[in-house]
């Protein structure tokens, strides 16, 4: 039976075989599922039905995945996990980059998307949770957690919900290394841990919006081999003092 209060989650591929084994599985896990068969389609649903979550096909006739995410992106912030044959990093990058949350290489076994549903469902409702926290980090950056908003040299910057979640957690470990592990599990799930390139690519996005010179990084220091560490800004008055003397 379809859930009726599940998360709404919009599957879009050109192959009805595959859209029905996706849909069927997808609701015996308590979600509502719409379908979509190309791009068009799907920007339909989604500015009218307002999906929790988009499974979206690279491979379709007309528009690929590929633009139809970046469509998609104008509209909605909605969480959206690519389905293709490519599995090459490149094309992985290209879907990042246009705004994808996750990226699944077919064929993949039912149990694993599901996982990664779920997951992804996770960190979404971490980012709606209410934080009623303001950080300043100093004169230049600060973060409101409750908003989700980011303030960058006196004007506030858009994240998106992954960069947030990022950025959340390399702030409330201020001063200390994070593995590149630790870091992808806490934003990205568990099962995401081995996925470094994930990490790799978004601390470069974060860098290029708060950095004032991304390329030598203040905030977001890398610790090679090992993870990332958030500049410890809660002794910066005190170092600063005690440099001056």
């Amino acid at each position: 039976m379809l859930a009726k209060t599940g998360p709404l989650i919009l599957v879009v591929d050109d192959e009805p075989r595959i859209l029905r084994f996706i849909t069927m599985n997808l609701e015996l896990e308590g979600f509502r599922v719409i379908t979509a068969s190309n791009g068009v389609q799907a920007l339909d649903r989604v500015r009218t039905d307002l999906p929790d979550l988009v499974l979206l096909d690279v491979m379709m006739p007309d528009m690929d995945g590929f633009e139809t995410l970046r469509l998609l992106r104008e509209i909605s912030d909605a969480p959206v996990m690519m389905l293709t044959v490519r599995s090459e990093e490149s094309d992985i990058v290209q879907g990042l980059k246009n705004g994808a949350d996750d990226y699944l290489t077919k064929p993949f076994g039912m149990q694993e998307l599901v996982q990664r549903v779920h997951a992804l469902m996770r960190r979404t409702r971490f980012t709606q949770a209410h934080i009623p926290t303001v950080v300043k980090v100093d004169d230049y950056l600060s973060v409101n957690y409750e908003s989700r908003e980011v303030s960058v040299g006196g004007k506030p910057i858009k994240l998106r919900p992954t960069e947030f979640r990022l950025l959340y957690h390399l702030i409330e470990n201020a001063g200390w290394i994070i593995p590149h592990e630790t870091l992808l599990s806490k934003v990205w799930g568990y099962e995401y841990r081995d996925e470094v390139h994930y990490l790799r690519l978004y601390i470069t996005y974060l860098r290029k919006k708060i950095e004032p010179d991304p390329a030598n990084p203040r905030y977001i220091l890398t610790e090679r081999g090992v993870g990332y560490r958030f500049v410890d800004f809660r002794d910066r008055e005190f170092v600063e003092v005690e440099g001056n003397e």
